[in-house]
């Protein structure tokens, strides 16, 4: 077996022709697809990117005045597709006011029901019982960092306003959350609500009002955020069916994009194929071509006691030496047509790399036409089995 693998090396490598025109082959092929692959990974992963830079395309906030219980957000964040639930209060009782406990400015502000785990909230930020995150432009206006103090007080016309002193965990970027905006646990904004119906909070120095315990505790809404993008439009359906009601979410857009990626999938897949069945047809004729060449070398090597598979291992390891030599050609040149679509449109929506190609993708790439060309290889070989020394000596006498 090593005799003819050594034989067939050199044969490949004295018949240079042969080596740079299956070389020419499987590269012009290979080549244009990697690189139409790469733009497809770049600009699709933008266009996801993009999407999950914004927690709120994967929101989904029941809309009309209904009545939710905690064992609804329960049932809602057990489904597959939830990623996030929290119940919400009524809208009309989510304006503040805040202000930094060292002094400073008050600025008028929204209260949005949050929790340990909403998308919203910097990754690794958390969110205890008496923190809160503020958006970048709240932030900013109170001159307030991280590890702060802030007063949350509410706008009621009652003698006394309801006020918490909370301590702030982290500062959500602007692009993430905008506006002058605070987000709290679901338990200050029930306590706000309860405030603002006349009940009486002696926790929180309220001693006017009617008796807490005889409050009902019941929610406007739920705040649901899908797990991935691709369960957005299942759970707002199933959110719709099992409650009865209407949602607001991103789902059009999303779907769009997600709708994208697939056809790219599709007619990239056509595309691959079309020209594989073109590198089929050049690769079958071209190595069956060569063993008809060399039918007198194979003849030989038969008189030789090199028949049978070992004779088949010719024109096989041939085709793999050529395959392994035109991926070599194909990712250098791959390389640099990444530079070149990078240089010139890397400041796109795609961001600096436009055209991307995982370790992953690069090692199916590489065992598939491996496989391909094996395949493609053995009707060669089956040739090379067939050769009947004495009819070709006798022929080439």
């Amino acid at each position: 077996m090593r005799l003819v693998l050594r034989l067939a090396l050199r044969d490949l490598l004295r018949d240079r022709v042969q080596l740079i025109c299956n070389v020419a082959v499987i590269a012009g092929v290979l080549v244009p697809l990697m690189v139409l692959f790469g733009v497809k990974n770049g600009v699709y992963d933008a266009l996801i990117g993009r999407l999950l830079s914004d927690p709120a395309n994967l929101q989904i906030d029941t809309s009309g005045n209904l009545s939710f219980s905690e064992s609804d957000a329960d049932e809602v964040a057990g489904w597959p597709e939830s990623g996030f639930v929290t119940l919400k209060t009524r809208s009309m009782f989510d304006f503040i006011n805040v202000k930094p406990v060292a002094g400073g400015a008050l600025r008028d502000a929204v209260i949005v029901p949050s929790g340990q785990g909403d998308p919203f909230l910097p990754a690794g930020a958390s969110l205890d019982p008496d923190e809160v995150a503020v958006s970048g432009q709240l932030a900013r206006q109170l001159n307030i960092a991280a590890g702060d103090e802030i007063l949350v007080a509410t706008q009621a016309e009652r003698p006394r306003q309801l006020v918490f002193r909370l301590k702030v965990s982290a500062i959500v970027p602007s692009e993430r959350l905008g506006g002058r905006t605070v987000l709290a646990g679901i338990d200050k904004l029930d306590l706000i609500e309860a405030f603002y119906d006349g009940f009486a909070l002696p926790d929180h120095g309220i001693d006017e009002g009617r008796p807490l315990s005889s409050r009902i505790a019941t929610y406007e809404g739920l705040r649901v955020f899908a797990r991935r993008l691709e369960d957005l439009a299942a759970l707002q359906d199933r959110v719709e069916t099992r409650f009865g009601i209407a949602t607001e979410a991103r789902t059009r857009q999303v779907e769009a994009t997600l709708s994208l990626g697939h056809n790219l999938d599709l007619a990239l897949v056509l595309t691959a194929a079309v020209a594989c069945v073109g590198l089929a047809a050049a690769l079958l004729f071209g190595f069956w071509g060569a063993i008809q060449r060399k039918a007198q070398v194979m003849a030989t090597l038969s008189l030789m006691g090199i028949g049978g598979n070992r004779l088949a291992v010719f024109p096989i390891a041939q085709a793999l030496v050529s395959a392994a030599v035109a991926l070599v050609a194909s990712f250098l040149l791959f390389g640099l047509a990444t530079l070149a679509v990078n240089a010139l449109f890397g400041s796109g929506d795609a961001g600096p790399d436009m055209v991307r190609m995982s370790v992953g993708q690069a090692l199916a790439i590489i065992g598939g036409v491996l496989a391909f060309v094996l395949a493609t290889s053995l009707a060669a070989a089956r040739a090379a089995q067939r050769v009947d020394p004495a009819t070709v000596l006798r022929e080439g006498s």
